[in-house]
């Protein structure tokens, strides 16, 4: 018996058809398609983390959906320090909720690249998948007796931040240790 995990890598707030594109008010947890897809997904038992953007350091700079999503995991990034992305979109979401929910290495990262060469690269495409392989991990230890919504705030209650959060960090780096 396994457990249910989706981690999506893309976001979404813009589109070809400037008409349909979302604000930082549909940023709510509870608004867009996808964020209401992703919280139905979670309100299944499948645990949902997503990639919160890579808009930091443009004229958007806050999170995209579904991170917003009151049931996901939104994942900022860090380096290996640490330290916040200068990329990575930021919270809150614009009902307050606190977004990113965690954080995980995705600036300066090794990984073999899509021309299959290795070498670095930046995103929170690639600490959302991290942190959803971490938990993959720590369900199956627990799969018989936590939910998805327990091993989510077992997640965020362990990050170095729990109990001072933020907009560029969210809850924190996440100690799967613990």
């Amino acid at each position: 018996v396994g457990v249910d995990i989706i981690n999506s890598s893309l976001g979404y707030y813009q589109f070809d058809d400037p008409s349909v594109n979302h604000t930082y008010a549909d940023m709510d947890g509870k608004t867009t398609r996808v964020t209401l897809g992703a919280n139905i997904a979670a309100s299944r038992g499948i645990l949902v983390f997503s990639s919160l953007g890579n808009e930091g350091n443009n004229s958007w700079k806050y999170l995209i959906a579904p991170a917003d999503g009151e049931s996901v995991i939104g994942v900022g990034a860090v380096n290996k320090f640490g330290f916040a992305a200068y990329f990575t979109s930021y919270g809150p979401a614009s009902s307050g909720a606190i977004k990113p929910n965690v954080t995980g290495v995705g600036w300066n990262t090794f990984l073999q690249k899509s021309d299959g060469n290795l070498g670095f690269a930046n995103g929170t495409s690639f600490s959302s998948p991290v942190m959803a392989g971490m938990a993959a991990c720590l369900w199956q230890i627990h799969k018989d007796s936590l939910t998805n919504m327990q091993i989510f705030r077992a997640i965020e209650a362990s990050a170095h931040k729990f109990r001072n959060p933020d907009g560029f960090y969210g809850y924190g780096i996440p100690n799967f240790a613990k």
